[in-house]
């Protein structure tokens, strides 16, 4: 391998700081969390990787079509929904 030289500093220069939003939330689907809260969540720019332990059609009810019209993105993944606010996409090229 040849010499790979990286400067973080000024890298960070180059990031658009106004657009980094929002953490990513690690939780179950289980049917305990209120999906108002699921809700908020996203529309506060948080990306949800939930674990579903049920079915997952019953979980995501309360939630799922108020994400999809404000413009974000649901996608079951193995035993995961990936829950992610507008604008951030979910890239499945490598699957």
């Amino acid at each position: 391998m040849g010499d790979f030289k990286l400067n973080l500093a000024s890298a960070e220069e180059h990031l658009d700081e106004e657009n980094a939003e929002g953490d990513v939330v690690l939780a179950a689907l289980d049917g305990t969390t209120d999906p108002d809260e699921w809700i908020r969540s996203v529309e506060n720019g948080n990306v949800l990787f939930l674990a579903i332990e049920g079915d997952l059609n019953e979980l995501a009810t309360g939630f799922a079509r108020e994400i999809k019209d404000m413009g974000g993105s649901l996608m079951h993944f193995r035993n995961f929904l990936v829950v992610t606010p507008p604008g951030t996409n979910i890239n499945t090229d490598r699957l």
